[in-house]
């Protein structure tokens, strides 16, 4: 056992315990508040930006992700600020141009951050180089980081060789990110014991309880020579989020590892932000809880819900088992990568295709091509050599770092964003979601920014399964009275709808036949695909492109559009060789399978 020390804490309470359990979704009115009492506690930092955080004020909460930073400055102004990088994707999902990663690092440290826990993650350190320059060059700490996941190529030996790399690249302190909750007790000690061995840094694990297994494996972490562990603040701790910190103060306290942290204090805050979470009821999801199946799925807890919510959408929830057993194997074929972002979205949404498809590899999403050619870097053991094939051709494979493929682009994207722009934050938010943040600052521009709408606790429900808000009916038959909920609505086909009841509290899935079609309103109004020169989407999302117009000739096979579902591009492809007769579909339409999208003849 190593040599007994205080044990420092990160609480993720604003940033990964509430985008690990109600989809990123707290506000910043709702963190304001207790950051007071927080700043007392005395943490070694609080992660409070990074991650999905960026994403989801931008999309959900039409918040200034820049202008949040700012204010938990303010409001923090004695504990250090961390925020996730995913290295050369930053806070997008592609890898930007040199100049983009030092320029949003400089302006990220500029605002508040601290401490930058920098991944990439195939583990391909050569995608972390610039970021980890730009964070020692900006005067921060630059925390290098290693994604933990199993396979057979995954071995205590490899990891210590990278935190070498980590250390020589200026790395500050190391981390472990084990996203999915795959480490084990013993399994963590051997690594910490190591890595501690062989890299005279500071050590943090950061776990998740997915599995339950998390607080036993920072014990043994922490006897093992940790310097610094995560947690979560209990009311939005355990299950697919982290350890409780308080759990963890009174499990150390009067110990040589004593936090030294103030367990009534602690306390406080956990009271304060359990009756935050009620707000939030609608985002909370079934598959956060605590399974050890992750252990033989890999699945991360915020993929199992983004995973659940695509398949809610096409009635296909009952398919989810299929769809966990598939997710190996197509890490398998893609050369092992660890499931984190944004390496999960691609893997996961592959093996919803193939599972919906009956066929794998039927349809192989754009950013399956992209990795298969080396786009995000080197995979972490060989990929299967058919699919590749199958995916890219003879197209070349590059081997290089992704990012040496890039030009600068800075000043394309200030001139593209132009006016609206109102500051060089503006500009990095618009390169990290183009059409999102253009969206976002013209809506600032014009005052109509306006936040997703919280339900009442009335109007429970899984909000983000999909399910939606029940429509609830009174209905009197022959004398008696019913209460009934319609919780969702699906295609059957043949014209038939079903529909999902509850009816006095008993849920009812119903197949009805409409004698004449209904459209609801919002809904797109477009005709089934019955035809083989009808095309649609396999699955649910927006449309990022329309490859063709009327009166082309296409041949079968050819892309015809490009859709979005998961974060993910997908091409979607003519059934048919023919002449386009018609289009009903334009870039950023909702689309949904089987309407008909193009005719072709």
């Amino acid at each position: 056992m190593s040599q007994a020390k205080k044990i420092e804490v990160t609480d993720v309470i604003l940033r990964d315990a509430h985008q690990s359990l109600i989809a990123t979704r707290m506000r910043t009115e709702d963190m304001l508040p207790i950051c007071d009492k927080l700043d007392q506690v005395g943490y070694w930092s609080l992660e409070v930006w990074g991650g999905a955080t960026f994403d989801a004020c931008v999309r959900f909460l039409k918040e200034d992700p820049w202008e949040r930073l700012r204010q938990l400055r303010k409001a923090l102004p004695n504990t250090r600020l961390q925020m996730l990088l995913r290295g050369q994707n930053l806070l997008g999902y592609r890898h930007y141009a040199d100049d983009v990663v030092e320029a949003f690092v400089q302006k990220a440290a500029d605002n508040g951050i601290d401490v930058f826990r920098v991944f990439d993650a195939l583990n391909d350190l050569r995608n972390l180089e610039t970021a980890m320059k730009a964070v020692k060059k900006a005067g921060k700490h630059a925390q290098g980081t290693i994604c933990y996941t199993t396979s057979p190529v995954h071995t205590p030996a490899l990891f210590v060789k990278q935190a070498k790399e980590l250390k020589a690249m200026g790395a500050d302190s190391i981390a472990i990110k084990d996203m999915a909750g795959l480490l084990t007790p013993y399994a963590t000690y051997e690594l910490v014991k190591a890595i501690k061995a062989e890299v005279d840094l500071p050590l943090v694990v950061h776990s998740h309880s997915t599995s339950g297994l998390a607080s036993l494996c920072q014990m043994k972490a922490i006897e093992a020579g940790a310097d610094r562990v995560d947690t979560a603040i209990s009311s939005f701790a355990s299950g697919t989020s982290h350890p409780a910190t308080e759990s963890l103060v009174a499990a150390l306290s009067g110990t040589p590892y004593d936090t030294e942290l103030d367990l009534e204090l602690l306390s406080e805050i956990a009271d304060y932000f359990r009756e935050v979470r009620k707000k939030y009821h609608q985002f909370e999801s079934e598959f956060t809880r605590e399974d050890v199946s992750v252990q033989i799925n890999q699945v991360p807890g915020g993929m199992m819900s983004n995973l659940a919510n695509q398949l809610k959408e096409q009635n296909a929830l009952d398919r989810i088992r299929e769809v966990f057993a598939e997710i190996p194997r197509v890490r398998e074929d893609l050369g092992y990568p660890p499931l984190v972002t944004p390496t999960s979205q691609i893997v996961g949404t592959q093996a919803v295709y193939n599972v919906l498809a009956g066929q794998r590899y039927k349809t192989i999403t754009n950013e399956v091509k992209r990795y298969l050619q080396g786009g995000y870097g080197q995979p972490p053991a060989a990929v299967n050599a058919e699919l590749q094939k199958k995916a890219i051709g003879n197209e070349s494979v590059h081997e290089g770092r992704p990012a040496d493929q890039l030009s600068p682009e800075l000043n394309k994207l200030r001139e593209d964003i132009g006016s609206i722009a109102k500051s060089e934050e503006d500009v990095l938010t618009y390169a990290m979601f183009p059409d999102l943040g253009r969206e976002f600052l013209q809506q600032r521009a014009d005052g109509t920014l306006k936040p997703e709408e919280l339900l009442p606790p009335e109007q429970g429900g899984k909000g983000r399964m999909g399910a939606g808000v029940a429509t609830e009916f009174r209905i009197d038959v022959h004398g008696e009275t019913y209460e009934v909920a319609v919780t969702g609505v699906g295609d059957s086909g043949a014209g038939k709808r079903k529909l999902y009841l509850s009816l006095d509290g008993m849920p009812e899935e119903v197949v009805f036949e409409s004698l004449n079609e209904y459209v609801a309103e919002g809904s797109s109004g477009r005709k089934r695909a019955t035809e083989p020169g009808h095309v649609t989407t396999a699955m649910p999302g927006n449309v990022v492109d329309v490859l063709v117009k009327e009166g082309d000739t296409v041949t079968a096979g050819q892309a015809v559009l490009v859709t979005e579902a998961m974060k993910m591009e997908t091409e979607v492809h003519a059934n048919v060789a023919g002449t386009v007769q018609a289009v009903h579909v334009a870039k950023g339409d909702r689309v949904t399978p089987g309407e008909v999208l193009i005719e072709i003849a």
